[in-house]
C-alpha cells in the first residue's frame, strides 16, 4: 500500500510538473508574442506614412510629393520608378493659385486640418533654394540622364508662392489668427538671393529655358529687378524663339524625329542629334502676349499676335485650336540641321482631330479676353503680383505682427490686422 501511494504521488507530481512545463511554455510564448507586437507597434509609430512629413524629413526623389493625380478619383498616378515627381514648381504653383482664388472670393479651405496641410506645404517649398528637382519639363538635367538640378524656374515659383501666402488668411475675411499661414523670412530671403544669382540661366546645364517665362512674368512675377528681368527675357527670345513658337531649351530632344521613344534616358553623346530640330511650342507666344498686356506693351502684344495667328489650327467647327508643338519630320531633319529654319514644321496630334492641348487652349482663351479688354489684369491677378512692389498697396486678408523686412526686401511695418486694397 505504501509503495502504491508513493507511485501515485510521483505520478501526480509528474503530471503537475508537466502541467507547469506546458503552462510555462505557453506563458513564455505569449510573452514573446507580446514583445513582438510591441516592437511592431514601435516600428509603426516610428514610421510616418504621411508623404508631406516624409518629404520634409527627406526631400529626395523617392520621398517627394506626387505631382500627377487621377482627375476623377484624386489617386496618385505613376510610381516613383516610372515618373519624376520631384517638382517644386508644381507645389508652388498650387499655393500661388490657391491664394489668388481665395482672394477673388472663393471659399476653398474649410477646416483646420486643411490649414495645417497648407502650412506643411509651405514648409516644403521654403527649402526650394537647396532642393534640386526635375523642373518644369520633368527631366532634370538637360542631358536627360535622371539627375536633378537646381532650377531658377522652381526657385522663382517658390519665392512667388511664399510672398503670396505669407500672412494670408485661408478662411478669407471670416478667418482668425489660427487660419493664417506664415513663412520663414530667412528661407524666403535665401530663395530670393538664390534666384538672383542663378538668373539669367535656368540651371547648371540649361543656359536658358522657356520655363523662365512664367517665372519672370505671369503668373509668378518673381523678379523684382527690372534689369535682371530684361536680361533674362532678352536671352530667352534671342536663343529660343522660332517661327512656330519657342523651343523649350537648346538641344531638347522631346518628340523630335531623332529621339528614341523606347528609351527613357539619353546616351551621353546623343544631344548633338537634336541640334537645330528642337520642337517649337506656340504656347510661349501666348505667354509673351499676356506679358505685353500686363506691362502695357501694345507693340509686343501685336507682334506675338501676328506670329501666333498663322500657326493656329482651325477645327472642323471653325474654332481656333492651339497645337502643343511643331516638329520637323524625319525626311526634313538633315536639311533643317544644315540650315536652321529652312524646313516646314508640322503640328502635333495634340491640338488636332479633336485632341485638345488644354494648357495652351486655356491660356489662349485667357489672352484673347485680355487683349480684347473683356477682362483686366487684376481680374486674373487679384493679389496684384504684377504691380511693382514700390507701387503696391496692402492686400486684403493679410494678418501679421512682424516688423522689419517684407517679402521682397523692402523695409516696412506690417500691422496685426486684416486689410483691403484701396
Amino acid at each position: 500500500m505504501g509503495g502504491l501511494g508513493r507511485e501515485r504521488g510521483e505520478e501526480r507530481r509528474g503530471e503537475e510538473g508537466r502541467g507547469e512545463g506546458r503552462g510555462g511554455e505557453e506563458r513564455r510564448g505569449e510573452e514573446r508574442r507580446g514583445e513582438e507586437r510591441r516592437e511592431r507597434g514601435e516600428e509603426r509609430r516610428g514610421e510616418n506614412h504621411d508623404p508631406v512629413e516624409q518629404f520634409k524629413q527627406d526631400p529626395s526623389p523617392t520621398k517627394c510629393l506626387h505631382s500627377v493625380f487621377n482627375v476623377d478619383t484624386g489617386d496618385e498616378v505613376h510610381p516613383y520608378r516610372d515618373y519624376h515627381h520631384l517638382q517644386i514648381d508644381a507645389v508652388s504653383l498650387f499655393l500661388l493659385y490657391l491664394v489668388e482664388m481665395i482672394c477673388s472670393g472663393l471659399q476653398i479651405i474649410y477646416n483646420t486640418d486643411e490649414v495645417s496641410f497648407i502650412q506643411n506645404l509651405v514648409f516644403c517649398v521654403e527649402r526650394a533654394y537647396r532642393v534640386p528637382d526635375y523642373g518644369m519639363w520633368e527631366r532634370g538635367s538637360k542631358y536627360n540622364n535622371g539627375s536633378t538640378e537646381l532650377h531658377s524656374s522652381s526657385v522663382g515659383l517658390a519665392k512667388a508662392a511664399l510672398e503670396a501666402i505669407n500672412g494670408f488668411n485661408l478662411f478669407g475675411n471670416q478667418g482668425c489668427s489660427w487660419s493664417v499661414i506664415f513663412v520663414d523670412l530667412d528661407a524666403h530671403n535665401r530663395n530670393r538671393q538664390t534666384l538672383s544669382s542663378l538668373l539669367p540661366r535656368e540651371s547648371r546645364s540649361h543656359n536658358t529655358d522657356a520655363a523662365l517665362l512664367p517665372t519672370i512674368s505671369y503668373p509668378a512675377f518673381a523678379v523684382d529687378d527690372d534689369a535682371l528681368y530684361s536680361q533674362t527675357l532678352d536671352k530667352i527670345v534671342r536663343k529660343l524663339r522660332g517661327k512656330y513658337g519657342f523651343k523649350r531649351f537648346l538641344r531638347d530632344g522631346y518628340r523630335t524625329a531623332n529621339e528614341d521613344k523606347n528609351r527613357r534616358y539619353y546616351k551621353p553623346a546623343e544631344m548633338k542629334l537634336f541640334d537645330g530640330i528642337e520642337c517649337e511650342f506656340p504656347i510661349f507666344f501666348i505667354f509673351m502676349m499676356i506679358d505685353g498686356v500686363f506691362r502695357g506693351n501694345k507693340a509686343q502684344v501685336k507682334e506675338y499676335q501676328d506670329l501666333l495667328e498663322p500657326i493656329i489650327f482651325q477645327s472642323y467647327e471653325g474654332h481656333a485650336i492651339i497645337p502643343k508643338y511643331y516638329y520637323v519630320p524625319a525626311d526634313f531633319v538633315e536639311a533643317e540641321q544644315s540650315k536652321h529654319g529652312s524646313q516646314k514644321r508640322f503640328p502635333s496630334n495634340a491640338g488636332r482631330d479633336g485632341k485638345i492641348f488644354l494648357s495652351g487652349q486655356a491660356l489662349y482663351n485667357l489672352a484673347k479676353l485680355l487683349v480684347d479688354e473683356l477682362i483686366s489684369p487684376k481680374d486674373i491677378d487679384p493679389i496684384h503680383r504684377y504691380v511693382p512692389r514700390q507701387d503696391q498697396r496692402n492686400v486684403s486678408m493679410r494678418y501679421s505682427n512682424q516688423v522689419g523686412c517684407d517679402m521682397r526686401g523692402h523695409h516696412r511695418t506690417i500691422t496685426t490686422a486684416f486689410y483691403r486694397s484701396n
